[in-house]
């Protein structure tokens, strides 16, 4: 590694939130699981170490590095935890105020920072919500700064948490740390069937697990006959009608109207289609 490269320590803010870098120049010890607590432009807030103190080349950097203002003492973690305790209270509160208003607005979730000097409530609503009065008697009510934060509808999964179609813990919600682009396509490359609600998370959107495979599939498809080429099988010439990524075989159907599995086998020169002299799409397993 260069010897110009900063020591850097990754930190989260929440159980499953972006990962950020901040200067360990001063803090070369720190451990997975320790508290550190940073500047932020929301101001000083505590966050929890993932990744231990490492030089980290320039270019892997979003931004310039800000340094870690201290390790979080026991009175810190002390008060962050008697602060957490009040988060449930503090959103009955504030589910009351809203209702007083008569505002379209959910309430998903309250945060107090680590020290009390700020609360932050998350909300979802479908339209734009003038949350101005209700703030300034949220801030009577708790002597603090208030903040309220609109929240789109995978991050509303995120804060609730659950458990997905495949019966695990919502990967938003235990280590997915963002929402990258997911399309129809890819279901449609996963030969997924294209019904709402068998693709779609709880969260009403494409479930995000779509893109993790994507490109082992499209990868995986290259190497594979397409359908419809011809191809040659133990039982007889036919034509592929389906590709099977996982069990990595093709369905082939003879012309006698039966389909069959036929296995393929990775990175086998034996296993690749060719053309013979009739123009028919042949192994070279089958030509020899």
């Amino acid at each position: 590694m260069n010897e110009h490269a900063p020591i850097a320590v990754g930190v989260r803010f929440r159980r499953a939130g972006k990962l950020y870098f901040f200067d360990a120049a001063n803090f070369p010890n720190l451990r997975v699981s320790q508290y550190v607590i940073v500047e932020t432009p929301r101001g000083k807030e505590a966050a929890r170490v993932v990744i231990a103190p490492k030089q980290i080349a320039l270019n892997e950097l979003e931004e310039p590095l800000k340094p870690i203002f201290c390790i979080a003492s026991d009175d810190d973690l002390r008060q962050m935890l008697e602060y957490k305790s009040r988060e449930r209270s503090s959103l009955q509160t504030c589910n009351e105020k809203v209702l007083q208003h008569d505002l379209p607005m959910k309430l998903i979730e309250a945060e107090y920072a680590y020290d009390g000097s700020r609360l932050t409530f998350y909300f979802y609503s479908d339209d734009r919500v003038d949350f101005r009065a209700l703030v300034r008697d949220l801030a009577v009510q708790f002597h603090t700064r208030i903040e309220l934060r609109q929240i789109g509808y995978r991050d509303h999964a995120k804060l609730l948490g659950g458990l997905g179609p495949c019966g695990r813990q919502l990967c938003c919600s235990t280590w997915l740390a963002d929402f990258g682009a997911v399309s129809i396509k890819m279901a449609k490359e996963q030969s997924l069937p294209l019904n709402p609600t068998k693709i779609s998370g709880v969260c009403g959107r494409l479930m995000c697990c779509l893109a993790f495979e994507n490109d082992t599939y499209i990868e995986a498809k290259e190497s594979m006959p397409d359908v419809g080429e011809e191809f040659i099988t133990p039982d007889g010439p036919g034509k592929v009608v389906a590709q099977n990524v996982p069990k990595y075989s093709i369905d082939v159907q003879l012309e006698s109207g039966v389909i069959i599995s036929v296995p393929l086998q990775r990175n086998d020169p034996s296993q690749t289609s060719a053309s013979d002299d009739c123009g028919i799409k042949c192994s070279t397993r089958e030509k020899k």
